[in-house]
């Protein structure tokens, strides 16, 4: 029989025969599938322009990335070899930089004449079905016929060189991540495809351990396993039974009332060491979550929760990022009110639990070293300032418009329990600033307010006069709309808040963000300063909620 037109010579530097030994032995077994996606790579390489650096997209995972790796530079490892996996037996060439290419595919309707090969890749017939020497003649015999071969644009998303971006190192298992997936590395997140010998698998804590329900006719007289919440829609919410509980007929008919028919008892459940109740991991939690003894357990566990009270008033700390680490560990959770907050003793702040009522080990104890290494909760005293009170503006100075900032500025600082100890009121000269900045300082001032000058008018020389007076670590605007123009820094023993004009006008501003934080002796930073942008625009609402409003939050 006279081999057609069709039929494949060579598949890149080999012969037919010996291109299928190739397969045999990169692939351990001369796979149907890279067999045919020698035929279909070869048919884009040949397409391609001569010196045009390609790169390669498979559209499945199944031995056509193979014949890619076999027949070209591009491979997994050097990432010029991408798989999207569409389970379609497609591949595409292109041009890296243009993301112009050409694209093959197998074209089931030209596939009548060659009924092995349709058979296989159309599983009409079974692995066992199949005649192996004949599905690879039929595919040498067919060659590109059965190809659909077509220009392509890949999508931008795939064009270009990829990143891992910032490396980072997992402070649970101690190896390199990229920083991009979050706090932890997405193993210890629990997407792991491998466990250590004789952990518990991840679908089974996924679920639950082993545990037996009764019917609540035959749990009288023993004790309930954990919480049980009665829910009454829009009046109440609470335990009605509790962990460790001795069950008496009368309860009978209030577990089936919650439509409880069967529960959880402790003396038909031990876990295991493996284990750890709801109760034990939320106490270590909320241990965990303060060190500083600043937050404190209101209570024992309640339905699995603890929720945390401040133990004096201040200023609720937040560390974002060890707190986003604990929250990346499966199936424990921690909640807190927004960073920097003012709160008070005895006000809740933050809430803790496991979320299954049986929490894997090992998952507890990835928590727990989170927390011992990071503790992301505190509360900071707020010191009632000494303030002085740099009142600038020659409009003011000379009286031609009467001052309305240190009645403001008093009542806010009044706020904190605070006092002014000193007002100077200075002309827009840099020198005399200087000389008004260094007399409050003089009068035993630890909090310096300076007020307008901060704007671009050329009179605006509050800045200079500050600097000729000592001032240091000054950073002056900030993404806070109204307050975008305030000025944060030093000045000898105080710390300096500069306030533009726009207080007199709005009641809620940049300085009620910044004065809390100076107060409790916070560092400000630059990057402080500009992770402010995200809630910093005011709603500039009719009636004025703040704090109790997403401003600066």
């Amino acid at each position: 029989m006279t081999a057609p037109d069709t039929a494949v010579t060579f598949i890149g530097p080999w012969s037919f025969e010996d291109y299928v030994e190739e397969c045999r032995k990169f692939h351990s077994y001369p796979a149907p599938g890279l067999i045919l996606g020698g035929i279909m790579v070869q048919a884009c390489k040949r397409r391609i322009p001569e010196g045009v650096l390609f790169e390669a997209l498979a559209e499945t995972s199944s031995c056509l990335p193979d014949a890619v790796q076999l027949l070209t530079p591009c491979t997994a490892g050097n990432g010029w070899l991408r798989v999207v996996d569409l389970g379609r037996y497609a591949v595409t060439l292109y041009n890296k930089y243009t993301g112009e290419g050409v694209r093959a595919s197998v074209d089931p309707e030209k596939l009548d004449a060659w009924p092995e090969l349709k058979g296989w890749l159309m599983k009409l017939k079974t692995k066992k079905e199949q005649d192996s020497d004949r599905l690879r003649e039929e595919m040498r015999l067919a060659g590109e016929s059965i190809l659909a071969v077509a220009e392509a644009q890949v999508e931008p998303a795939y064009v270009g060189k990829t990143s891992k971006g910032a490396i980072a190192v997992c402070p649970l298992c101690r190896e390199a991540y990229p920083r991009r997936h979050g706090g932890i590395c997405r193993g210890c997140q629990g997407e792991a495809p491998t466990r250590a010998a004789g952990a518990i698998a991840r679908n089974e804590a996924q679920a639950k351990p082993n545990l037996t329900a009764v019917p609540v006719e035959e749990a009288v007289g023993k004790t309930v396993l954990h919480d049980m919440t009665r829910i009454e829609p829009g009046e109440s919410k609470g335990a009605e039974f509790v962990s460790g509980q001795t069950l008496t007929a009368g309860d009978v008919c209030r577990l089936q009332a919650m439509g409880r028919m069967r529960v959880y008892l402790m003396e038909d459940n031990e876990p295991g060491h493996d284990w750890v109740h709801e109760d034990e991991a939320a106490k270590a939690f909320a241990h965990g979550l303060s060190a500083d003894g600043s937050l404190a357990a209101k209570g024992p566990p309640r339905e699995g929760k603890i929720t945390l009270a401040a133990t004096q008033d201040g200023l609720l700390v937040v560390d974002e990022e060890a707190l986003e680490r604990f929250n990346l560990v499966p199936g424990v959770m921690a909640a807190s009110l927004h960073g920097f907050s003012r709160v008070t003793e005895g006000q809740a702040v933050a809430a803790t639990r496991a979320i299954p009522l049986y929490l894997p080990r090992e998952d507890f104890r990835k928590a727990c070293a989170l927390l011992d290494a990071a503790p992301p909760l505190r509360v900071v005293a707020v010191k009632p300032p000494r303030a002085g009170l740099l009142i600038t503006g020659t409009e003011v100075f000379t009286g031609a418009i009467k001052d309305r900032f240190e009645p403001i500025l008093r009542e806010k600082i009044a706020g904190y329990g605070g006092s002014v100890v000193k007002t100077v009121f200075a002309p827009d000269d840099a020198a005399l600033i200087r000389d008004g900045a260094r007399a409050l300082l003089d009068a035993g001032a630890d909090l310096v307010i300076t007020t307008a000058g901060l704007s671009v008018d050329p009179d605006d020389v509050t800045r200079q006069g500050l600097m000729d007076a000592g001032a240091e670590d000054m950073l002056y605007g900030m993404p806070v709309i109204p307050g975008a123009m305030s000025l944060v820094g030093r000045i000898g023993p105080a710390r300096l808040l500069g306030v533009p004009a726009c207080a007199l006008y709005f009641k809620t501003t940049a300085l009620d963000l910044l004065l809390p934080r100076l107060l409790s002796g916070l560092p400000i930073t630059r990057r402080d300063l500009a992770r402010m942008g995200h809630g910093g625009l005011c709603r500039d609402c009719p009636e004025c909620a703040f704090p109790h409003c997403p401003f600066g939050k």
